[in-house]
């Protein structure tokens, strides 16, 4: 659908936020075993399951947010940041992903749970509580490790994700489903990297609205393939 800047939908941000926690989520879970300390390993896993059960229930508030803007039924229509479309082969892209775009996520979750739509008040809330500890890790790890490229790509695919100023988030602002606006969002996510958010310039002549990014692409096939299988398991029948 042709819905240029400013016409989507929440339901397009919070499917945007669903696809990208769900993916963070795996990318964590594929360094429990990985990551350079056991307490990292640990920590890996942990996040990994937090963030999947948060996409789920954010998944689960769609039907009550209307009707997408696009197609969602195959890979290329994940809207999701660059950064999660493949594994991760060092840890320093770990660290960057927990300390920059965890935070991303998190802040917008914090907007929308002290929004006006019921829905996402209700059952976001929690996920702040347990969001805390992401971002404790995240800072902590950042301060031991050289992050160097890995932190200016997810900084700079951060701010593309926020969005542009007086896009569709300065938009659900002013209508007050979301309680901070663009410039909040950035000088907060900034705040939170302790004085190490790169200088990057941001450019949006190629920014799609729907998958909130600039670069063309998108998850590859395995990637895909497993989070189908993701899929499918919300639907099995509990067993015993």
């Amino acid at each position: 659908m042709g819905a240029g800047r400013g016409q989507l939908s929440l339901y397009s941000l919070v499917k945007s936020l669903a696809d990208n926690k769900q993916l963070l989520g795996m990318r964590y879970a594929e360094w429990c075993i990985a990551a350079p300390t056991l307490e990292a390993d640990i920590a890996a896993a942990a996040m990994g399951l937090d963030d999947i059960g948060h996409s789920r229930v954010l998944y689960g508030s769609l039907r009550e947010l209307g009707t997408p803007d696009g197609a969602v039924d195959d890979a290329g229509n994940y809207a999701n940041v660059p950064y999660l479309d493949r594994p991760w082969t060092e840890w320093a892209e770990f660290v960057a992903a927990n300390a920059v775009l965890d935070n991303a996520f998190t802040l917008m979750i914090e907007a929308l749970a002290n929004g006006n739509v019921e829905v996402l008040r209700s059952r976001l809330k929690k996920m702040l509580q347990e969001e805390r500890y992401h971002a404790m890790h995240g800072r902590s790890w950042l301060h031991e490790v050289d992050t160097g490229a890995a932190l200016v790509r997810a900084w700079r695919q951060s701010l593309e994700w926020i969005g542009p100023d007086g896009g569709d988030v300065d938009e659900l602002h002013r209508a007050g489903q979301l309680a901070h606006g663009v410039r909040d969002l950035r000088r907060m996510l900034e705040q939170r990297l302790d004085g190490q958010a790169p200088a990057a310039a941001q450019e949006w002549g190629s920014w799609e609205p729907i998958r909130r990014r600039t670069q063309a692409g998108g998850i590859d096939q395995a990637t895909f393939d497993m989070l189908q299988g993701l899929a499918e398991k919300r639907y099995m029948p509990a067993s015993g």
